[in-house]
């Protein structure tokens, strides 16, 4: 299932069309990914932003692979940049020269070895989106809470995250928040300030329960909470009237407040996701990484799954059941023949 789904991540990150390596219905691995299809799309995009490419790339800065422990030299001088994009490298500081980037609108440093955020992080005022996930953080500085024009924050994938400073209340901008795979045992209480927050995913954590006051999020429409041990949802929930998607896990949840099963315009997602017994991870030297390679799949594959749930706007309730070792593989084949 994961040489599948990896194959066809490949396909859309290249913008080819997964139909052209179907057979029967199924992913045909074995075939090598076409540069035809990507080289003339390639041609095309390029001939139709060709004036404004060159231009908008001077202020990105890329930087993708294993050799590179630690950021280039001459990256301090080139405070002009609005982008970091920095993926899947041994790096694991930020350094604090980073508050010169005045003008840093996307901090994007997912899948590296990052064990902390430098303070001056605070000083990047014009910061936009700020993704650290699947690094190695056990916390955020509170000083992010300056960066007051926020609005997409990613921490999910560290594993070892338990609470967030009470100073990320000062990020009202904030639309899009992503906590999941990590140790949260309730929802953060400076979360629950973010009045703007519209997509909260807090799924893969120690949740038991959630906090009266969730109806605080007024603006909330998408809310994941699967793989917690919840065991029931409160009443407040009803309250929160621009909600259009829950997802659920249903193995210890006993009490559902019946407004949401017969909300018409919701989207009610209910997962029996307990894993089989004996799937155990045998190599213990590389638990964290298959930890965070595990969590990594299953958050790609069910981002994917409820894009196409949501995507059919004619389903106004759905309650699905899903084993994820045993049914994931019989929902991947639907999913990829569709």
């Amino acid at each position: 299932i994961k040489e599948e789904w990896s194959f066809i991540l490949e396909c859309r990150n290249k913008g080819i069309p997964q139909s052209i390596y179907l057979r029967n219905g199924f992913v045909d691995t074995k075939l090598e990914i076409s540069d035809t299809f990507q080289r003339n799309s390639a041609i095309s995009k390029q001939s139709s932003c060709k004036d404004e490419k060159p231009e908008k790339s001077k202020f990105i800065f890329n930087l993708y692979g294993s050799e590179w422990q630690e950021l280039p030299d001459n990256l301090r001088e080139q405070t002009y940049l609005k982008e970091w994009h920095i993926h899947k490298t041994l790096i694991h500081t930020i350094p604090g020269y980073i508050q010169m980037f005045e003008d840093m609108k996307i901090l994007d440093m997912a899948q590296n070895k990052i064990t902390c955020l430098p303070p001056e992080i605070g000083c990047l005022r014009n910061l936009r989106e700020l993704n650290v996930s699947f690094n190695n953080l056990k916390d955020i500085p509170p000083e992010l809470g300056d960066c007051e024009n926020l609005g997409k924050l990613d921490i999910s994938g560290n594993l070892e995250l338990t609470e967030l400073p009470f100073e990320l209340s000062n990020l009202k901008k904030v639309t899009f928040v992503d906590l999941s795979a990590n140790k949260f045992s309730s929802i953060p209480i400076c979360v629950l300030r973010m009045s703007s927050l519209q997509w909260l995913d807090i799924s893969r954590n120690n949740l038991k329960d959630l906090p009266q006051d969730i109806d605080r999020l007024e603006e909330l429409e998408t809310l994941l909470m699967q793989k917690n041990i919840i065991t029931y949802l409160p009443l407040e929930l009803t309250n929160l009237s621009h909600l259009k998607l829950l997802v659920v896990s249903g193995d210890k949840l006993v009490e559902i407040p019946s407004a949401l099963e017969e909300n018409p315009s919701l989207k009610y997602v209910k997962l029996l996701d307990n894993p089989l017994e004996g799937n155990e991870i045998l190599d213990i030297e590389n638990e964290e990484e298959n930890n965070q390679d595990r969590e990594q799949f299953e958050k790609e594959f069910m981002k994917s799954y409820i894009k196409d749930l949501v995507a059919r706007g004619k389903v106004h309730k759905i309650s699905m059941y899903l084993g994820v070792h045993f049914h994931l593989c019989t929902v991947f084949s639907n999913w990829a023949r569709n």
